[in-house]
């Protein structure tokens, strides 16, 4: 079912012909509207995810949705686990035989809210290994070939407000997207120079089935029997954030439109981390809360592992 319309984009039809994008954990979720507006403005898109029927089911949907538009994209499925760097190296092959990317979308991600004393070597590297190793390979496989071929391109990763006052209850995450906020810098200086571009997009609240099944455990949210709940108190602009915004966020940085921003990590959350949001509340949770998030967390997971399954 499509997130939006061409009335919720704000830019022209055809923006993005000729572009070829890879999504990471593009199936669902921030990744998926990208995706889709991406396809939407023109672009071939790739989406790649552990789930391999999910992505496809995503691939097949998008391109129905929105088969009667002018100039539309199409957007193709692809299995990968990025935790894995030569599953990384065959998709990238994969991909590149149709013809080089010119943009990514470091957005595959993991998170679950926990006291950091509770934490497991395996939990931590649940979030680790996607968030800082898998992207970094992914953008390093990518990167290789640009430089190779002298082609320029876009690389945006989507991280958090964490990345600048870190983020309580959820530290693998915090440190993994703080990695790649210095990655986005660090790359931005050393290989702008040859044409590639590096961003990220720092979100603030867009509910999602994912992420709120491990940050708000429990809930009604998180179970799909509701909408998702009012937003923070904390966030200025009183509300969640909306899926057209982030995608059009999105869409401008992978554009050659703005090619004068490197190296910029941009949030779009409404000014909340300006005013001391996130998870530090939890601080006041006893045993028994934790227990029952994490009893959430797991029922989540195996749902999870049941979809990869399929």
């Amino acid at each position: 079912m499509a997130e939006f319309s061409m009335d919720d984009l704000m830019f022209r039809p055809g923006l993005m012909q000729g572009q070829r994008i890879l999504i990471t954990g593009g199936g669902t979720g921030l990744g998926k509207v990208m995706a889709e507006a991406c396809v939407m403005l023109g672009a071939q898109v790739y989406i790649c995810g552990r789930r391999g029927g999910v992505v496809e089911a995503t691939a097949k949907e998008l391109n129905e949705a929105h088969a009667g538009l002018a100039g539309v994209g199409h957007c193709t499925g692809v299995a990968c686990d990025i935790r894995v760097p030569e599953a990384i190296a065959e998709m990238i092959d994969t991909v590149w035989a149709d013809g080089p990317l010119t943009g990514l979308v470091n957005n595959a991600a993991g998170n679950f809210i926990s006291r950091t004393e509770d934490l497991s070597a395996r939990g931590f590297d649940a979030i680790s290994n996607i968030v800082f190793r898998g992207s970094f390979f992914v953008t390093l496989e990518c990167g290789k070939r640009w430089l190779a071929q002298g082609k320029h391109a876009s690389v945006i990763s989507i991280l958090t407000t964490w990345v600048w006052n870190g983020g309580p209850f959820t530290v693998p995450s915090a440190m993994s997207k703080a990695g790649l906020n210095v990655m986005t810098q660090s790359l931005a200086v050393e290989w702008g120079n040859r044409g590639i571009r590096f961003n990220a997009i720092a979100p603030g609240p867009f509910p999602t089935e994912g992420a709120w099944a491990r940050l708000n455990p429990g809930s009604a949210e998180a179970d799909g029997a509701a909408p998702p709940p009012p937003a923070d108190p904390t966030i200025p602009l009183g509300r969640n954030g909306e899926m057209r915004e982030l995608a059009n966020l999105a869409v401008y940085l992978l554009d050659p439109g703005s090619a004068y921003v490197n190296g910029q990590t941009i949030a779009i959350d409404g000014g909340s981390h300006l005013g001391g949001g996130g998870f530090g509340r939890l601080a006041e949770w006893g045993d028994a809360e934790w227990a029952a998030a994490r009893n959430a967390i797991q029922s989540a997971n195996e749902k999870d592992r049941a979809q990869r399954t399929v």
